[in-house]
Order: C-alpha cells, then structure tokens, then sequence
C-alpha cells in the first residue's frame, strides 16, 4: 500500500485517513437508524448532519491536495459551511450514500498523497486563516477533522445531558 520511502509520521497519516472510513461506517452502523437525526439542542447538529459534512467536504479537500500538488504557491479561501443561513437545507442523502461517497473520495487522496514524494509533503500553500499551511498540514487536518467529528457523533449519542460539551450554537 504505501511506500517505506515515507516518513515515519507521513506513513502513519496515510494510514490512518485510510483507516478513517471503515471507523466511521462501523460507528453509523452501530447508531440506532432513530438516533441519527435527533438533535441534542438548539443549534446542535444530528449525527447524520455531522456524517454528511464529512462527506461533503471531502471534494473540496480533495481539490486542495491535488492545487498544492501542482501549483507553486497554491492560495485558498476559507471554507466555512452553513454561511448562508438563509439556504433552505437540502435533505440528507442515506447513510449509505454518505458511506460510499466519503470512501470514494477518501480513497483518490489516500492515493493522490501516496504517489506524491515526500516533498510534495513538504510544499507550502497560503491560506488565510493559519500562519503555516500545506501538504502535510492539509493532510494532518483532514485526519483531524474526521475525528473530531466522529467523536463528536458518537458523544452526541451516547454522552447524558448533564456531561455534553456545549459547543455548537
């Protein structure tokens, strides 16, 4: 699968965003299909809500990698979802659907970033919400970002009220 040719942190990265669609099938999977759509409170987001933003996000990303991949000095803009707020929400796809575009996409950067050197790890991008960004840290992030949401799915299902982080909203 991946080249020794990487660095010990690199080959860990790649392994776990390869990693990160089976732990989310099995975590939707495990989730009662009544639980999915519950929202904890005002402004909380449902567990389907934080699956298809995983989703979502991952053709953007995907671009991202393959703009810092080919360009220079490649420059972004912020990503921030849900800025229109006066969009109408489009209705969620299944979670199969979720499951299958998150591994799909996941799987072209999995290979996009295999078969870049590692110094296309090491190629700056300008984004202007972070002091320092590229290839390594876009790819870190991405690793993040899935988790941070997983977790969160999986406190918002499970965690009583009185021990719920109160951060959405």
């Amino acid at each position: 699968m991946m080249s020794d040719a990487f660095s010990p942190e690199i080959q860990a990265i790649l392994s776990s965003l390869y990693g990160s669609p089976a732990i989310l099938e099995e975590l939707l999977l495990s989730i009662p299909a009544d639980a999915l759509n519950q929202k904890r409170g005002q402004g909380f987001w449902s567990l389907h809500e934080h699956a298809a933003h995983l989703a979502d996000v991952q053709p953007m990303i995907l671009e991202r990698l393959r703009r810092i991949t080919s360009e220079d000095m490649a420059e972004f803009v912020p990503f921030i979802p849900g800025e229109d707020e006066t969009a109408e929400s489009p209705a969620l796809p299944s979670v199969e659907m979720i499951l299958t575009r998150f591994r799909s996409v996941r799987q072209e950067q999995v290979e996009l970033l295999e078969k870049a050197g590692e110094s296309a790890w090491e190629k700056r991008a300008i984004h202007p919400e972070y002091d320092q960004y590229g290839q390594l840290i876009l790819a870190r992030h991405i690793l993040m970002h899935d988790h941070w949401h997983m977790y969160r799915m999986e406190e918002l299902w499970l965690t009583k009220d009185e021990f719920l982080t109160k951060l959405e909203g």
